[in-house]
């Protein structure tokens, strides 16, 4: 962009754009006049760039002398033209019709975004409780990449056992008690009391201490997710 057009966007589009905006384009999802104001300068500069690329002059006033001979566009037309894409549902970032977020898309009716905290469902028979389109879609489960750490860290500390000890652990996944696990593998319930111990011992020297406190943790996204909820909720309080 050149120096000249940079002022004419300071100078006469910009203002332009700032009055007009709030009146003429209606806010689509959680847009607000604010973010179309500064989606609308965007759009401008880059309409500017595109213009001087192509050999065309940005001039104040279309009907000033010599403007209409030259190849030039005016700062009017550019405000006018920026005003009518984002009234169509284009903004700077693109003018897609099928991407699921995209404005156009939802001005054509072909979408429709809801919020997370709208009413899903209400539980009667618990005493009326409510659940959130966030409670019905979020997963309770640990991050991937948690879930995969710590299958690496139990298969190396598997490697390590003895094949009895392999057993008793498949037979307590599978929910067993201890006398059936004694009739299983033939031994006594005190072998397997101690054998268990000696298991529980292993785990937490290789594992480390506070393995125990750390899978009784919520994963971080939903603290994250918590957290934000808390601020924004103790910051409604505050305005009232």
């Amino acid at each position: 962009m050149s120096p000249q057009a940079g002022f004419l966007l300071q100078d006469q589009i910009i203002p332009r754009l700032k009055s007009a905006v709030p009146q003429a384009v209606c806010c689509v999802g959680s847009e607000d006049p604010s973010e179309l104001v500064h989606d609308s300068i965007a759009f401008a500069a880059n309409m500017i760039q595109n213009a001087e690329l192509a050999g065309k002059r940005v001039v104040q006033c279309a009907s000033s002398r010599g403007a209409r001979n030259a190849r030039s566009v005016s700062a009017g037309n550019i405000a006018y033209y920026v005003i009518q894409h984002l009234k169509s549902g284009r903004r700077s970032t693109g003018s897609s019709v099928s991407d699921v977020m995209a404005t156009a898309t939802q001005l054509r009716g072909r979408t429709r975004l809801t919020s997370l905290d709208e009413v899903a469902a209400t539980d009667e028979e618990n005493g009326g409780e409510i659940f959130e389109f966030h409670d019905v879609l979020a997963s309770g489960q640990e991050d991937p990449s948690t879930r995969a750490a710590r299958r690496l860290d139990w298969q190396s500390l598997c490697s390590r056992l003895a094949p009895r000890e392999h057993s008793i652990i498949e037979l307590m996944s599978q929910g067993k008690e201890f006398t059936a696990i004694a009739r299983k593998l033939r031994l006594s319930v005190s072998t397997v009391h101690t054998a268990r111990q000696h298991l529980a011992n292993k785990i937490l020297d290789f594992m480390g201490p506070q393995i125990l406190a750390e899978i009784q943790h919520r994963p971080r996204w939903q603290q994250d997710i918590l957290a934000t909820r808390a601020k924004m909720a103790c910051r409604e309080e505050r305005r009232h």
